[in-house]
């Protein structure tokens, strides 16, 4: 089955109203490359003024919250990002799930939630340095899909994104025969808990560590359909060359 490539930056704790020019510019690298679906998931304050420059990028949100409404204070629910701009949203990054201690259980509940408001997902499963080291990263990974993969899980509203997070930021990353066998264990779990028909159509993008210089060999492989990309899609100079990488 063919899956159209997908591109998303991740700008995490990063981004003013002054770096609404690099939304700009890299919605219009997007619309020059349709065959490569690209989004750009920023900070809530930045998802209203970036909705209305993306051009042929989709907006997303970093995170939400799974109940629709309460007392949550600081919290926002998958409704308020979509009013906002939103049309995506990432749900457990290993950094909330370190930082917030969030659990598997509360990932999937948080992608349920923004199913429910017609919001696209991206679920983030990765190991740590110590898992890898002790050569159990595969099962740790399949694992983490098990125990947060949503119900009725689908291909036309859910992706996959895998960050070993020891790669996130470092410069460094799997190599690419790590990164292809941990791409084709994850489609082969998701044939196992959602049905094959819904794992040949689901993207399973991969992060950590991505640029310009290892894009295109990255997205090569089988089982890759994209990336989840964090500080080289800051500015459009970085990025466009890894949308590039993905035409």
């Amino acid at each position: 089955m063919s899956r159209r490539m997908l591109v998303v930056g991740n700008w995490k704790m990063n981004g003013l109203r002054t770096q609404l020019g690099d939304v700009e510019a890299i919605g219009a690298f997007a619309a020059d490359h349709p065959t490569v679906e690209v989004g750009l998931c920023l900070p809530a304050t930045l998802i209203g003024a970036a909705a209305d420059k993306a051009g042929g990028a989709f907006i997303g949100a970093q995170d939400c919250h799974a109940k629709t409404s309460g007392a949550h204070t600081g919290c926002l629910s998958a409704a308020m990002l979509k009013e906002a701009g939103a049309s995506c949203v990432i749900v457990g990054h290993s950094e909330r799930r370190t930082d917030q201690h969030e659990s598997s259980a509360d990932v999937a509940a948080k992608a349920l939630a923004a199913k429910a408001e017609g919001l696209q997902v991206i679920l983030c499963l990765g190991e740590s340095l110590e898992t890898r080291d002790a050569g159990e990263a595969l099962p740790f990974v399949l694992g983490q899909l098990a125990d947060s993969l949503p119900a009725g899980a689908g291909a036309d509203w859910l992706s996959i994104a895998y960050e070993p997070i020891w790669a996130i930021g470092t410069g460094r990353i799997p190599t690419m025969e790590q990164i292809a066998e941990m791409h084709g264990g994850i489609r082969g779990k998701l044939a196992e808990l959602a049905g094959p028909e819904v794992a040949a159509g689901m993207r399973v993008l991969y992060g950590g560590s991505v640029n310009a210089d290892n894009a295109a060999e990255i997205f090569a492989l089988e089982d890759v359909d994209g990336g989840l990309v964090g500080g080289a899609s800051l500015t459009a100079a970085k990025f466009g060359p890894v949308i590039a990488a993905a035409g």
